[in-house]
């Protein structure tokens, strides 16, 4: 290779230290936790949160009100540009197929198609939620926006 050498970079690989094998391996004796307390025995130290006796933060800060993090909808916000790009003249756009074709990604995803960029397509929407930008520009193309059907939903 005329005078070339493919070599890790200085530093880059160190040797696994050992702990508690003697003081020739650098962390014999104490084995790297210093001299007695709390902290160098086994299964020492403090839980999480913790503050010495302190009241900790989490339970200095009240709590009120209702959080409605658990009940959120999150949403997949798909574009009719994007229809047009991924579906066929004539095609159905439905949660099953935006799955099939890797729009949607996860099974619980609910959907929104919203109205940024053209269609020139013919496409039959089933999908709960289309805003009413996007349902006119569907329509406009002669395709139609519906409900999903019950057989479908239960499946998804």
């Amino acid at each position: 290779m005329d005078g070339m050498e493919l070599r890790a970079p200085k530093g880059s690989r160190k040797n696994k230290t050992i702990k508690g094998r003697g003081y020739g391996s650098r962390k014999g004796g104490t084995c790297g936790k210093g001299h007695k307390g709390q902290n160098s025995r086994s299964g020492g130290g403090v839980r999480p949160g913790f503050e010495g006796g302190q009241m900790p933060l989490y339970r200095r800060i009240a709590r009120r009100g209702f959080s409605n993090y658990p009940f959120k909808k999150e949403f997949v916000v798909i574009n009719v540009d994007e229809l047009e790009k991924k579906y066929n003249n004539g095609d159905t756009v439905s949660l099953f197929s935006l799955k099939e074709k890797k729009i949607v990604k996860k099974s619980h995803d609910c959907v929104k198609i919203l109205g940024n960029g053209e269609l020139t397509k013919k496409l039959v929407v089933e999908i709960e939620h289309v805003s009413s930008g996007a349902k006119a520009k569907i329509e406009k193309a002669g395709g139609s926006v519906s409900e999903p059907k019950e057989e479908e939903a239960k499946e998804e």
